[in-house]
């Protein structure tokens, strides 16, 4: 796994448990925030034909 690979995985792990936190804490705009940045990454990894496994978000 190369470098940008292995950043964008951790980097989507990290916003799912952010988004996963907000949701738990009941803050709605950091759901919003949270949530649109993981619909960006995943956008990212798959113009670049990254394999995200199933969702915990």
């Amino acid at each position: 796994m190369d470098a940008f690979t292995a950043g964008l995985l951790q980097r989507i792990r990290t916003t799912e448990s952010d988004l996963s936190r907000a949701r738990d804490e009941g803050d709605d705009f950091l759901v919003e925030v949270e949530q649109g940045e993981l619909d960006d990454l995943r956008r990212l990894a798959a113009e670049h034909g990254v394999e995200v496994g199933a969702s915990r978000a």
